[in-house]
C-alpha cells in the first residue's frame, strides 16, 4: 500500500497535511498555512527535499526521545516527525518519508 498526503483543517482554521505511510502511521506532520495553496506548495515542497539527505536535520528531545525536521533549501521547516524510542526507529522513520513522499496521493480529511 502505498502512502498518502492527507490535508485536513485545523481547529485554528488552519490547513494542516500529515504524510502517512502504507500502513497508515504518520512518519511526517506540517506546520499549519493560512491557505490550502500555501499546504499545497508545503507538499511538494516535502516531495522535492525528502529526497535530499542532507535535508533531514536528527534531533533528540528533553526526554531522550528522538525526531527528525525537514528543511527546506531555504533552512525553513517543512515538516516534523512523531517521536521514536530509538535512533534506528528515527533513521526508518527518514527512509520512510524519503520513499513515500515523491508518489503519495493527496487526500482530504
Amino acid at each position: 500500500m502505498a502512502g498518502k498526503f492527507v490535508v485536513s483543517k485545523g481547529k485554528d482554521g488552519k490547513d494542516y497535511f500529515v504524510l502517512k505511510a502504507g500502513n497508515g502511521e504518520v512518519i511526517l506532520q506540517s506546520q499549519g498555512y493560512s491557505s490550502s495553496s500555501g499546504c499545497e506548495n508545503g507538499i511538494d515542497s516535502v516531495r522535492r527535499n525528502s529526497q535530499n539527505a542532507d535535508r533531514f536535520e536528527k534531533k533528540t528531545a528533553s526526554d531522550g526521545r528522538f525526531y527528525f525536521v525537514l528543511n527546506a533549501s531555504n533552512g525553513q521547516q517543512v515538516g516534523k516527525s512523531q517521536m521514536y524510542k530509538s535512533e534506528s526507529g528515527r533513521n526508518n522513520g527518514i527512509e520512510s518519508v524519503a520513499k513515500n513522499a515523491p508518489d503519495a496521493a493527496v487526500v482530504e480529511e
